[in-house]
């Protein structure tokens, strides 16, 4: 008797918990797009790699790695974008010089803004 009663509620609690972490997942992977604009750096495309990473079970990432040669020294910027159903992913090209605006995290540039310089 008493199993009828408690294992229903320890499933219904687990289902609860679960709903709750799929929504917060859901939250961090959009705001994964936003990144805080604290530094501009300047420098031309060097090789670029491409990739789709999982971020949460069902929850994707493209994730776009730049090597840009700055005045100075050579950086490696990332572009992560969460894979939705109208993402619009954009397009870089050996040579082109841009100027990407956002954070250090650790060694890597994290950027979500750019601007295509003329040469």
């Amino acid at each position: 008797m008493v199993t009828a009663i408690v294992i229903p509620i320890i499933c219904l609690y687990f289902f609860w918990l679960t709903r709750k972490e799929m929504k917060e997942q859901d939250v961090k992977w959009l705001d994964a797009r936003n990144v805080r604009q604290e530094t501009v750096i300047t420098g031309e495309i060097k090789s670029i790699t491409e990739e789709k990473q999982r971020f949460y079970y069902h929850r994707y990432m493209y994730v776009q790695t730049l090597k840009l040669q700055t005045a100075s020294r050579l950086i490696t910027a990332k572009k992560v974008n969460p894979i939705t159903k109208n993402v619009k992913i954009d397009t870089f090209t050996v040579g082109e010089i841009i100027r990407a605006y956002g954070s250090w995290e650790g060694s890597k540039f994290l950027f979500s803004h750019y601007e295509i310089e003329k040469r």
